[in-house]
């Protein structure tokens, strides 16, 4: 499909425009799906005369859509409905027949159906139409910055066909959602000591816990998520626990926590806790295997050296430790450990902000920063308000500065696989809006090569040890897709919607600091290749949904690079006043 290309930018929509309807996002988000991981690795898309038009190869559906931003990267940005073209000429649909098609399409393609696609279509349909609805009733405090931006992601992961799919047994998801703004206090369970399992690096942490609320003798603290509570409590070992006086449920108690972009993760009395929720949240059930609550505290053991010499290179970047878990071990029928309450009661106690924020700084999640649409006063557009191009593009360079080097150093260096994608991330920003500390988080996602770290690796059980390794290659497509596909490049896009005429040069600054990082470390080989344009890799969410995979399982899709010398002069050339060219 070959058509001629029209690259003027369309105008830029100011930052306080009217956010879309939910049928729109919807329908964008499932677009930008289809475009990264079907249609355009088959050579069915093109740009023209400022819409996309995008063909379902085994369908033979030609869809349309008006573009508000063309990228580089193909992460373009869509305004108003769809169109199908048809013999009778084009003809609006919605996010369900959208829905259809794609359902109709990858069958095709795979040779098998997914029932279950339109219904998680459906739920992420109304997840963000009641965010939508619930954020003109309930107002942000205007004096925690920081909480609004970790509620203030309606529309979800852009990327993903179904991101504010939700699925749970029982319970209301407005009494606990991030973007609903929740607050609420926790469940506190007084456990009989003998059948708390803990372990930490640091007694503090579990103390933090036990601060919480106070327990009979002989009992330990267990804080637990309420809407776990309210999904595990009719289990038949628990309800024996609670008869037998084992387990006392002292019902909601304590100061309240608030909810985080990634629901389970609760903020609140100086600490982050890690909740395990059974609760099916986009591809996965959100709930701390045995392995993970191990691992973390495992993690923050090992790499305490790794990350202290990380920080002494990198005094701006931290890594925030997960440094006790605790849960609940109660025997069943069969004598063993009840995994299923182990794993559903158990809870990560994460490092809190002030230990590690500058003063005079304010933390901000990277994804409400990076937004498509302004959703908070953490959006880029609020951050560089009043300012220009020049400033725009020094703030960009700030910031490459200090997510750039330490993650790469951390891989080829130590062996060790950050996860910094957006909602990883939290950028520290100083009065005037400029980054000046960057925070990663969630040991979950961070791995190790076997190859650099045997030593660390053969001091754990096989069991806790297996799942927190990568080899080397997954793990270097794992950090280039975090680093650059899922953070880099949306943020650059934020930006260049203020400023399109920017893309090229945001681009080549990000080109810029890979270099000067791989000239001063050797330039190692992988660092080499991306510098040189070789793909790069895109989960790919659509295509792991439809087979019903796990996250782990996900592959990743080629997307074409903007980093290679010779595109980034191109673009600038096609990009230049008064020139235009085919594709």
């Amino acid at each position: 499909m070959t058509v001629h290309t029209d690259r003027r930018q369309p105008a830029v929509p100011t930052p306080t425009a009217a956010l879309p309807s939910a049928d729109h996002v919807v329908a964008h988000t499932l677009l930008n799906c289809l475009l990264r991981e079907v249609s355009a690795p088959e050579h069915q898309t093109a740009v023209a005369d400022g819409h996309l038009l995008l063909r379902l190869p085994r369908r033979g559906v030609q869809l349309r859509v008006a573009l508000r931003r063309s990228s580089l990267i193909g992460a373009h940005r869509f305004a108003g409905p769809v169109y199908e073209q048809t013999t009778a000429g084009r003809r609006e649909i919605d996010w369900r027949e959208l829905a259809d098609h794609i359902r109709t399409e990858l069958t095709l393609r795979s040779g098998l159906d997914n029932g279950e696609f339109p219904a998680q279509v459906a739920s992420s349909f109304d997840g963000v139409q009641a965010a939508l609805s619930a954020r003109k009733a309930r107002p942000a405090a205007a004096d925690d910055r920081y909480t609004e931006s970790e509620q203030a992601l309606l529309f979800g992961h852009r990327f993903h066909p179904a991101p504010k799919a939700r699925h749970a047994e029982r319970g209301s998801w407005p009494d606990y959602a991030p973007e609903f703004r929740a607050r609420f206090q926790l469940r506190h369970l007084a456990v009989r000591t003998e059948f708390i399992a803990q372990d930490t690096v640091d007694p503090q942490a579990l103390a933090q816990l036990d601060a919480l609320g106070t327990v009979p003798p002989g009992h330990t603290l267990l804080p637990v998520h309420p809407w776990q509570f309210e999904l595990l409590h009719d289990d038949p070992t628990l309800r024996a626990a609670l008869e037998s006086g084992d387990v006392i449920d002292l019902g909601l108690r304590g100061v309240p926590f608030d909810a985080t972009a990634s629901v389970r993760t609760l903020h609140g009395a100086g600490t982050f806790l890690k909740f395990s929720l059974n609760v099916r949240i986009t591809n996965c059930l959100r709930k701390n295997a045995a392995y993970e609550l191990a691992g973390a505290v495992a993690l923050t053991r090992l790499l305490a050296e790794p990350f202290a010499e990380l920080a002494d290179r990198f005094p701006n970047t931290a890594m925030l430790r997960e440094p006790a878990f605790r849960t609940l071990a109660l025997p069943g029928p069969d004598g063993a450990v009840d995994t299923g309450l182990f794993e559903g009661f158990g809870l990560i106690v994460r490092e809190g902000l002030s230990p590690r924020v500058r003063p005079g700084l304010t933390p901000l999640l990277a994804a409400a920063v990076a937004d498509e649409y302004p959703t908070s006063a953490a959006h880029i557009s609020a951050l560089l308000d009043g300012t220009g191009p020049d400033q725009a593009r020094q703030w960009w360079t700030d910031y490459l500065r200090l997510l750039l080097p330490p993650v790469l150093a951390a891989y080829f260096d130590h062996g060790v696989v950050l996860e910094p994608h957006l909602q990883n991330v939290l950028v520290c920003v100083d009065d005037t809006g400029r980054p000046a500390q960057i925070l990663l988080r969630d040991l979950e996602g961070t791995k190790l090569v076997p190859e650099a770290n045997s030593a660390l690796l053969s001091q754990l059980p096989a069991d806790v040890a297996s799942p927190m390794t990568y080899d080397a290659q997954r793990g270097w497509d794992r950090v280039v897709y975090c680093l650059l596909v899922n953070h880099v490049s949306e943020l650059l896009a934020a930006i260049a919607d203020r400023y399109p005429a920017l893309e090229v040069a945001l681009w080549a600054e990000v080109r810029t600091v890979l270099a000067e990082y791989a000239d001063e470390y050797g330039r190692p080989p992988r660092l080499a290749a991306l510098l040189a344009g070789v793909p790069l890799p895109a989960k790919a969410n659509l295509l792991t949904r439809w087979a019903r995979k796990a996250d782990r399982e996900a592959g990743y899709v080629p997307l074409p690079s903007p980093l290679a010398e010779d595109v980034l002069s191109a673009a600038a050339r096609a990009s230049a006043p008064g020139v235009s060219c085919g594709e």
